[in-house]
């Protein structure tokens, strides 16, 4: 007799910590709402290695948000809870490099964030995964985003079942504007959902583009508009 009993996913698939996000308490009353080149610079200038870092990522400090976080208040600058992070998505190997940043006083468009002690956060195998920022083509339409990012994705073997694009967003660089989509899957399977938030989606991770991270479902958004 042969006999295959179903397959339990809790049991078979463990998240791997290849990948994880360092999270930072911080010290900060406020910083530029649009912060996401100024704290990639002021870490650049903390962690040399990043910029030869290719699986490296910064979290942009979003501060409090309205409705499903897809909203944010319209001013220059973020006011912070005590509960805020700074969050970067690192190898696993180059955590102990990261220490160097507690103590640290960054400066972000002339504001002070002093980092304070981290945890390690695995990543997440929840089936729907959020990105606030994937970068777009400037002119680009929301059919011709869909379809670069269902390349895009496909090229890492993940089978798309639910895909929704949101809001256009925009990064200021020394370069000049840098033009993004939010964007976010629903029922991927595990290993998918953490295949992705290793690798993320298109490039700019350093500037919080194509980090995604998980959300416990998609009808929050789409009820969000």
């Amino acid at each position: 007799m042969f006999w295959t009993e179903d397959k339990d996913d809790s049991q078979q698939f463990q998240v791997s910590d290849a990948v994880v996000d360092v999270v930072f308490s911080i010290q900060c009353k406020c910083i530029p709402r649009e912060n996401a080149y100024l704290l990639s610079s002021a870490l650049h200038q903390a962690l040399p290695w990043l910029e030869e870092e290719t699986n490296a990522g910064i979290h942009p400090v979003y501060g409090a948000e309205s409705g499903n976080g897809w909203e944010r208040p319209d001013t220059e600058l973020l006011y912070l809870s005590r509960r805020q992070k700074l969050m970067v998505r690192l190898p696993k190997s180059r955590v102990a490099q990261s220490e160097v940043l507690v103590g640290q006083t960054l400066e972000i468009g002339g504001y002070p964030l002093k980092v304070g002690d981290y945890d390690i956060k695995k990543l997440s195998d929840l089936p729907t995964i959020f990105a606030r920022n994937v970068v777009a083509g400037a002119q680009q339409s929301e059919e011709e985003f869909m379809g670069q990012a269902l390349e895009q994705l496909q090229a890492l073997g993940i089978r798309v079942q639910k895909m929704m694009c949101g809001k256009i967003g925009q990064i200021d660089t020394p370069g000049g504007l840098l033009h993004t989509r939010s964007l976010m899957l629903a029922d991927l399977e595990r290993e998918e959902s953490v295949l992705l938030q290793e690798q993320g989606l298109g490039p700019e991770r350093k500037l919080g583009c194509g980090l995604f991270l998980p959300q416990k479902g998609i009808s929050a958004v789409k009820s969000g508009g």
